[in-house]
């Protein structure tokens, strides 16, 4: 695998290459945006910013989405996959975020992850994109990428490779890393044989990768 310094260097070459880059769903309230995560679950961000403008127009509170009927709410998610869960879960979410939390997101990782649907990658996104806290988020570009890379090894789970790449980051960090990765992601294939072109940062980092088991 490849050395902490030599992960943050290819981190960097990332972010030289893909620019400034940020969040691509889109932008609303704390709550909304929870939402807008848990239905991006297996599912790209373009379908998921397809349909939440019409739900949100139609339920923009938490008071309104738990009130919603859910063969209302399955229709209008019905194209990001996975909808009949997903409707089920956004009008629990709603509920417990009105009824028991004063209409308020929560403000930590255990209780954002409380809430039906949101797991540990869903928690960290809104920690990272609305209350701007040092978390970072493993979906599958970032997970393909830290195995790709030689960051972490092929086996490893996306709790490992987090605990990885916030161990060589600083705080301030995570949060352009997360999504720089995603767009690295997006733009080349991680494919042992990828039917793509294979990019120069991951050539440089399966020679780092061979120096390394060759040094022991």
């Amino acid at each position: 695998m490849l050395k902490d310094e030599q992960v943050v260097w290819a981190i960097h070459q990332m972010e030289a290459e893909m620019g400034p880059v940020g969040p691509s769903l889109d932008s609303r309230t704390p709550f909304q945006y929870l939402v807008s995560v848990i239905l991006s679950a297996q599912a790209t961000d373009v379908s998921v910013n397809k349909v939440t403008p019409v739900l949100f127009a139609k339920y923009p509170t938490p008071k309104d989405l738990m009130a919603a009927d859910v063969t209302d709410v399955e229709a209008i998610i019905k194209s990001v996959g996975l909808f009949h869960n997903k409707a089920r879960n956004i009008i629990k979410t709603a509920r417990i975020v009105h009824e028991e939390l004063n209409d308020v997101v929560p403000t930590d990782r255990k209780g954002i992850m409380a809430l039906p649907g949101a797991g540990r990658k869903t928690a960290n996104v809104v920690l990272s994109d609305v209350f701007a806290q040092p978390t970072f988020a493993v979906d599958t570009h970032v997970s393909a990428i830290s195995k790709r890379l030689h960051f972490v090894d092929q086996a490893a789970s996306p709790l490992q490779v987090e605990k990885r790449i916030v161990g060589v980051l600083q705080p301030e960090e995570l949060h352009q890393a997360h999504h720089t990765m995603i767009e690295f992601g997006r733009k080349y294939s991680m494919k042992l044989t990828p039917e793509k072109e294979v990019c120069q940062l991951i050539k440089d980092c399966d020679q780092l990768n061979e120096e390394n088991e060759a040094l022991g």
